[in-house]
């Protein structure tokens, strides 16, 4: 019976403790957790910047085409002729000269035998927009039978690019603003931005200039024309 008594009295003081605890609990909010706040209300825009700028700098690609009866006859050949033309590259102010590609391949007849082997070899070099022409030209006349490009762009690309993403961020900025005025609310801080991407530059095409070799030959002509340098923004702004 003794037994019984004790066994009660220490549920009894253990309900106690629960019921003390849970009404602790409901005294003190500051030990209840929970969301008190909302999601936070954003109005996101696509802005888009544009800068138009005049070329300054082109990059061209001259090369030689060779074909023998050996593979490492059309090799030396190629290797001779793409000399000169590296060589009046760097003459008519060529810069920032580099090997593209070299290649060797069979050329064969209607039955697939073999009749011949071609090489190719090329480089790129970059000028002033002004004096690509003439670049051109040199590399035609040392011998060059295949020529792409130019690849126009401005030297600044980088800085340009900088400041259409600051009219992109505003543009996007004024569309949030024309929403806000319809939607009757205020357009807050910028909360988050994603950039989207930069336009890439430009390659005019060059035809294959192989046939004006000679005294009678035109200087070629490269008109740079304008080019835009473009960024594009994703931004949410906080309403407000």
């Amino acid at each position: 019976m003794g037994s019984m008594r004790r066994l009660l009295s220490i549920l009894l003081a253990a309900v106690a403790i629960v019921v003390a605890a849970a009404v602790s609990g409901v005294g003190r909010p500051e030990a209840a957790r929970g969301e008190t706040t909302g999601p936070s209300r954003t109005v996101t825009t696509l802005g888009h910047g544009k800068i138009t700028t005049v070329p300054d700098a082109a990059t061209i690609s001259a090369g030689v085409q060779t074909e023998a009866t050996t593979a490492s006859a059309a090799l030396a050949e190629n290797g001779r002729r793409m000399q000169r033309v590296i060589a009046a590259l760097k003459a008519a102010g060529g810069e920032k000269l580099q090997t593209q590609q070299v290649s060797i391949y069979p050329r064969t007849d209607e039955e697939q035998h073999v009749t011949g082997y071609v090489a190719a070899n090329s480089a790129s070099a970059t000028t002033a927009v002004a004096k690509v022409g003439a670049l051109i030209d040199a590399a035609v006349n040392a011998g060059a039978n295949a020529v792409q490009g130019p690849m126009l762009e401005r030297s600044n690309r980088d800085a340009l690019y900088r400041d259409a993403l600051q009219k992109a961020l505003a543009d996007a900025r004024l569309k949030a603003e024309a929403i806000a005025k319809g939607g009757r609310f205020a357009v807050g801080q910028v909360v988050a931005v994603v950039e989207q991407g930069a336009s890439a530059p430009v390659e005019a095409f060059a035809p294959d200039l192989a046939g004006a070799v000679g005294k009678d030959a035109v200087p070629t002509p490269i008109e740079p024309g304008t080019q835009d340098v473009e960024a594009s923004v994703t931004v949410s702004f906080e309403i407000a």
